[in-house]
């Protein structure tokens, strides 16, 4: 048996998340129907984070093991064959027997993107909340902060959660881009056409992409998610900048702000102990 770490990145629009569910297609499912066809024999993937229903991934991570005797580029270009387009393996290693991808993690990190202004493009609307109401970026940040430390999350939990604990401990919380986006560019250093690039000028003037980023040693469902829907009403002035970390003391989840919706959620990537395949 040899024991592999792969990275996925994935557009969760289409998928009921990543854990295998009665009904509907899950990223976990597609791994472990590839991975049968592949070693003839059920499979078990193990990811680093159940991402929900919507929610994208950049660097998600899961292992597992295989009978057959392959190497990890093989294993790489074998399941991205089987997989559809929208779910991509970027990297493949051998790892310790040990390894398991959720609880060798010790740090991960999200990103939320927000579009605010009053028009979003077409091409964004899967992959960021559309807020069209002004927002005090300034307050969000400041508010942002008080998620850091150890602290008891119960009032950013999703109703009806089992977890041991609801403390989690943040490393880094804050807005880390509030501005236009930057105008793409192809790889060979051209610009698009006048025509385009003025159409797409205007659609990105419309508007301000805010992205939130958050590390931690674990989160609880939907905690990411309730902390920028808290933030976003904090930006429309609805709640006070103190507001986040009542919220948290409070441990109620009626006193934090709404729970925002998952296609501006990412998983940027998950970080291991050394030697631990990190």
């Amino acid at each position: 048996m040899t024991t592999f770490k792969i990275t996925l990145a994935y557009d969760g629009t289409d998928f009921v998340g990543w854990q295998r569910q009665a009904s509907g297609t899950s990223i976990q499912g597609l791994l472990e129907d590839a991975l049968r066809e592949l070693d003839g024999r059920e499979v078990t993937v193990t990811g680093a984070g159940r991402t929900d229903a919507g929610v994208h991934a950049l660097g998600q991570v899961a292992g597992f093991s295989l009978q057959r005797d392959i190497t990890a580029s093989a294993l790489l270009r074998a399941v991205n064959a089987r997989l559809p387009a929208t779910v991509r393996v970027t990297a493949a290693e051998d790892a310790p027997v040990d390894f398991h991808a959720r609880f060798g993690a010790r740090a991960k990190t999200y990103l939320y993107r927000l579009w605010n202004g009053e028009v979003i493009s077409p091409f964004e609307r899967q992959f960021a909340w559309h807020v069209p109401s002004a927002l005090d970026v300034d307050r969000m940040a400041q508010a942002a902060r008080a998620v850091e430390g150890r602290h008891d999350f119960a009032a950013f939990q999703a109703a009806g959660s089992e977890t041991q604990t609801t403390e989690r401990e943040i490393f880094s919380s804050a807005i880390v881009s509030a501005g236009l986006k930057p105008r793409a560019t192809y790889g060979g250093g051209g610009t698009y056409d006048d025509d385009l690039r003025s159409a797409e000028l205007q659609l990105r003037e419309s508007g301000h992409l805010l992205v939130y980023e958050i590390t931690g040693d674990g989160f609880l469902r939907h905690m990411v998610r309730t902390i920028v829907g808290t933030l976003v009403e904090i930006g429309r002035g609805r709640r006070s900048v103190g507001s986040m970390e009542e919220a948290i003391r409070s441990r109620d989840r009626r006193t934090a702000g709404p729970t925002a919706p998952p296609e501006g959620l990412f998983l940027v990537r998950v970080a291991y102990k050394v030697g631990a395949c990190g």
